[in-house]
């Protein structure tokens, strides 16, 4: 074959049909057929065979282009017509891949899309039909819809390689899916009678769900997801349905305010926003959320804050409704400004509430008491509803500050007494770790008041009876209240108030020393005073007490007695029965004192005396006879003298100590204000005086110490302006 001309190679056979493409024959056949003509020719003599690759590649037939797509455009519209395709689907795949590989893409998705865009433009006149109700179109382009997509799926099967070759190397045209939803999106759905009466059913189902019926939720989520993939669901959609939540809510929070409770009305909200929130999760687009649970909020809560609060808040507090009111906290903390607003009304709240107890003076008798639980009741509240806020405990507390402080003096002084009776022997209403529990809540309200020092006053009489009459309950628990003070105070406040308890243990060592001397109260002052320089003896005999043997028919008891009791004890070793006015006139004690010491003889538990006629009260003409058949289970007997309340005489006089103290700071005050600043002018120097001063005090009472120390020569006025002072040196 070496000597022979070349021939250019082609095909002698065509074996077999795929897609109507020719194929060449096997390498084989062709070897086969090739040494056959050989042996023919060459006697039998062995020739070499040489295959050489094709220069160009083989043409495809001049019909093969037209034949495959009308087979490729025959399978589409059975796909559109939800009919058997005649061809296998794999074979389409590769009818397709050979157009794509003889460059005939282009021309190939030009007809597609034509084929597809005749079938969706045809759907559009089955939804022109006026007889369709709401409900029927719905599911009418729903099927539509569905069909479009499962459609779409198949073609791009089919269509595969075109996709992903051709068109993703064309960025300028969109894929087969997304040509689908363009195609439908022109077509259908933007079509104003088709989207008008599509959006308008959608709005009328979910109108029809939050007014309680049960309806397709199914079908709205397809339909809503069709909206979104079609990208037509904001500006088609979402802005009608944001505008008619709008008027249904503003309407619904208008009309409920009316007809309902606010517990009624706020459950109604929560309810409703749960229900807002299940219909983005159910078939909403997630991006419907945020704006509309907003609008809810905004329409029946961010319209009726105060109207909500003055309508119901102070009935919640007073009946401490807690899930109530934990329920509006959460509601309010959601809308912007709600709860600040929430604030102002629970401060006021407070204020009301604590005036109403503090101011008047009916109630003066159970004030702390009741001061005590409503703080417990806040507390409580603030804690469980209010989740501890910081902003609620401060405005809480200066709430009670600014209540606490509108009856000056009063609150203080009722704070003392009732320490007093907490610590007093005979309160059995509590342990010592509860005792402890109620001073700690009785330091507490103590913070909020301003005139401590009234309280320091009324307290330190107290005290002092106290420890006099043997009547504290437990040491421990004075100690306990004096290092509270003590901690809120300073060791200032405390220091006289700890003295008293080192002259109770004084007082024990001077009486040992000094018992054999008692007798001689004369005596025992010189010895006292000698003893302590600079101090002030002043005997309480209304608070001694002594201790009396006597016999009865059952046996001998003793009695401790207070003096009083002593000496109207002492008469009846003179004789059997006196009169309320022979006893009177025998130990000269002041009618009312000696009446509750005959009270406390004849009527208490210990009977010691008779009265006739028996009685609870002693009154003039009264008789009194001893006892002859008392009897006691003890050997030791202690009779308690009834207390008597505090006077009006001994409370002004309380206060008097307390104004007189409080000049003597005052003067201070002024004296360490002008030897700083040498000269000053009135108004100044009162102002200072008010930043310094933990007291309230009147401008009139600070103009008479400041000319009272001009009397005094501690300052001057200027010779040119009256109101004007310098410091003398």
């Amino acid at each position: 074959m070496a000597g022979e001309p070349q021939k250019k190679p082609h095909l002698s056979a065509l074996v077999g049909h795929t897609n109507g493409l020719t194929k060449p024959a096997s390498l084989a056949a062709a070897a086969a057929a090739a040494g056959a003509r050989g042996g023919s020719g060459g006697g039998g003599a062995s020739k070499k065979l040489v295959i050489k690759n094709f220069r160009e590649r083989p043409k495809l037939p001049d019909n093969y282009t037209r034949d495959t797509w009308q087979k490729l455009d025959e399978a589409v519209r059975a796909i559109q017509s939800s009919i058997a395709i005649k061809y296998n689907l794999e074979e389409l795949y590769q009818a397709v891949e050979n157009l794509c590989s003889y460059k005939v893409s282009p021309t190939l998705y030009k007809q597609l899309r034509q084929v597809c865009e005749d079938h969706v433009k045809a759907q559009i006149l089955q939804f022109r039909e006026d007889s369709l109700d709401s409900l029927l179109f719905l599911k009418k382009i729903n099927k539509c819809w569905q069909d479009h997509c499962r459609q779409m799926i198949m073609i791009r099967s089919i269509f595969l390689f075109l996709d992903r070759t051709y068109v993703l190397q064309n960025s300028m045209l969109p894929s087969i899916w997304d040509m689908g939803l363009e195609l439908f999106r022109n077509h259908v759905i933007s079509d104003k009678l088709v989207q008008n009466k599509t959006i308008d059913g959608i709005l009328l189902l979910i109108e029809r769900e939050r007014n309680g019926e049960a309806v397709d939720r199914s079908l709205l989520r397809s339909l809503l997801s069709m909206l979104s993939d079609l990208q037509v669901y904001k500006d088609s959609f979402e802005q009608k349905f944001f505008e008619e939540t709008n008027c249904l809510y503003a309407a619904e929070g208008q009309r409920l305010m009316q007809e309902r409770e606010v517990p009624e009305y706020l459950h109604h909200v929560n309810k409703r926003l749960e229900e807002e929130g299940d219909r983005v999760i159910t078939y909403l687009d997630h991006s419907t959320q945020k704006p509309l649970i907003a609008c809810v909020e905004k329409q029946l809560l961010g319209e009726h804050l105060t109207a909500i609060l003055q309508k119901g808040l102070d009935n919640l507090l007073d009946e401490k409704r807690i899930s109530d009111l934990s329920q509006m906290y959460q509601l309010f903390s959601r809308v912007k400004g709600g709860q600040q607003i929430l604030l102002q009304h629970w401060s006021e709240y407070i204020k009301n509430f604590g005036t109403t107890i503090v101011v008047n003076p009916e109630k003066d008798k159970d004030m702390v008491q009741e001061l005590l639980d409503f703080k417990d009741k806040v507390d409580h509240i603030i804690e469980v509803c209010f989740q501890k806020n910081e902003k609620f405990i401060n405005l809480m507390k200066e709430s009670f500050e600014t209540f606490i402080n509108k009856r000056p003096n009063k609150p203080a002084e009722l704070i003392a007494k009732h320490v007093d009776s907490k610590l007093r022997a005979g309160n059995k209403e509590a342990t010592d770790e509860e005792l402890e529990r109620i001073l700690d809540k009785i330091m507490i309200i103590f913070r909020f008041i301003h005139g401590k020092d009234v309280f320091e006053a009324f307290y330190k009489k107290d005290l002092a009876k106290r420890l006099l009459v043997g009547k504290s309950a437990s040491v421990d628990a004075e100690k306990s209240m004096l290092s509270k003070l003590k901690h809120e105070c300073g060791a200032a406040f405390t220091s006289k108030l700890e003295g008293m308890f080192k002259d109770m243990e004084l007082s024990k060592d001077v009486m040992v020393q000094f018992k054999q001397m008692v007798k001689l109260q004369e005596v025992f002052k010189t010895f006292y005073l000698g003893k302590h320089s600079g101090r002030k003896l002043q005997w309480q005999t209304t608070l001694g007490h002594a201790v009396l043997k006597a016999e009865f028919t059952e046996g001998k008891k003793e009695f401790q007695v207070s003096l009083f009791q002593t000496l109207v004890l002492l008469m009846f070793n003179e004789g059997e029965e006196f009169s309320f006015e022979e006893v009177k006139m025998a130990t000269g004690v002041e009618d009312s004192e000696l009446r509750r010491t005959l009270q406390s003889l004849a009527c208490g538990k210990a009977r010691v005396l008779i009265k006739n006629p028996k009685g609870k009260d002693v009154e003039d003409g009264d008789k009194f006879n001893l006892n002859g058949d008392f009897k006691h289970k003890l050997f030791r007997i202690k009779i308690n003298q009834i207390q008597m309340k505090e006077t009006v005489e001994e409370q002004v006089s309380t206060t008097e100590r307390v104004f007189q103290d409080r000049q003597y700071q005052i003067d201070a005050a002024i004296v360490r204000i002008m030897k700083m600043r040498k000269t000053l002018s009135h108004n100044l120097l009162v102002s200072e005086l008010y930043n310094q001063l933990k007291f309230p005090v009147k401008p009139g009472d600070l103009k008479k110490r400041i000319e009272s120390l001009i009397d005094r020569d501690y300052m001057e006025r200027d010779k040119d302006s009256p109101n004007q002072y310098h410091y003398v040196a």
